[in-house]
């Protein structure tokens, strides 16, 4: 266990050290945000029935910047080879990466969401939705973010291919993240579209690093 920590404590060492990638990844949150009601017009009312899936796409396109340094800077300085040859299993240490991963990039993301749900005029209630459908639905993007890095790490400009790659394993999350802060069939389904997010985030964490690890396996052998 001590390695897994150790990995995850210098993901986030590496980012908060690599040169403002965390307030990159806030700023382009927040800029993708603020520029649609200028798209959108003065319409608050309809601004606030399309603010959740503003809020869902503002940071699902926002983690995808972190996504090529998940293995790519590894793999090129041999840490990636060090860690294939660890006591510690590979899928492990892809796991320990993923939750750096969420933490440096989605993190932030939540924590800046009340300044975003200023912007979009949304109300208290239906920020503190956001809050908690982010919370709950980010690590699957980080999962998914993860295995998509995994599989395209060892092939020549692969950061382009990668969210081509996830992004339709991404599209139910966003559907579900969307459903649970702006519930069409009341508040029911909207808790029942929350524990879909909480559950499919619970799958794709737990299977994920295996898969991630058999794509690197395979990818350097």
């Amino acid at each position: 266990m001590s390695g897994f920590w150790s990995v995850v404590c210098r993901e986030i060492r590496l980012a908060l050290t690599g040169g403002g990638e965390v307030l990159t990844l806030l700023l382009f949150f927040i800029i993708t945000g603020a520029i649609v009601p200028f798209a959108i017009g003065p319409d608050k009312e309809l601004l606030a029935r399309i603010a959740p899936g503003i809020v869902w796409i503002a940071a699902f396109l926002a983690m995808l910047l972190g996504l090529d340094r998940l293995f790519r800077a590894d793999r090129e300085d041999g840490t990636l080879a060090l860690y294939r040859m660890a006591d510690t299993p590979l899928s492990a240490i892809i796991l320990a990466k993923i939750i750096g991963y969420w933490l440096v990039c989605a993190v932030p993301l939540i924590v800046a969401s009340p300044v975003l749900a200023i912007l979009l005029a949304m109300e208290l209630d239906a920020w503190w939705r956001t809050f908690l459908s982010l919370l709950a639905g980010t690590p699957a993007l980080a999962a998914f973010g993860g295995f998509g890095a995994a599989v395209t790490v060892a092939i020549r400009r692969g950061g382009l291919l990668a969210p081509i790659l996830i992004a339709p394993l991404c599209v139910p999350i966003l559907i579900f993240g969307v459903g649970a802060i702006s519930p069409i069939g009341g508040p029911d389904q909207g808790s029942a579209a929350m524990l879909f997010l909480a559950a499919l985030s619970l799958m794709a964490v737990a299977l994920s690093p295996f898969a991630a690890a058999l794509a690197i396996n395979g990818g350097e052998e």
